[in-house]
């Protein structure tokens, strides 16, 4: 694959507004790519200069010959995972879940979701 190929593929991009000592900015990343990021004065300036930054990172990974992940689609995920947690936590939260008069699955998607 070239270059424009892995820049058509549906990469996860996390875009931040920010506001701390250097202004107000956004600064965007590749998740699937290590250490691609960018930011910009507005988002269209992002967008633009984190396409630039995919761009420069996926032909430095062609020209030395190494490996490019591919993003993952919704399709690869089941939407299930188990979490092992302390007993007093579970207890903590399943008391929560029956005050609010919801599943124990519904008071735990609804604090991964904040």
């Amino acid at each position: 694959m070239e270059v424009k190929d892995y820049m058509k593929l549906p990469y996860t991009r996390l875009v931040q507004e920010m506001n701390d000592e250097s202004g107000h900015y956004f600064y965007g990343r590749i998740l699937e790519l290590d250490g691609c990021q960018s930011t910009g004065d507005t988002l269209d300036e992002l967008y633009r200069n984190l396409n630039e930054a995919m761009e420069g990172y996926i032909e430095i990974k062609l020209e030395n010959n190494l490996p490019l992940p591919i993003p993952e689609t919704v399709s690869s995920f089941s939407g299930r995972f188990v979490v092992r947690l302390p007993k007093s936590l579970h207890q903590r939260l399943a008391i929560e879940a029956e005050k609010e008069g919801v599943s124990l699955n519904q008071l735990a998607l609804y604090k991964l979701a904040l």
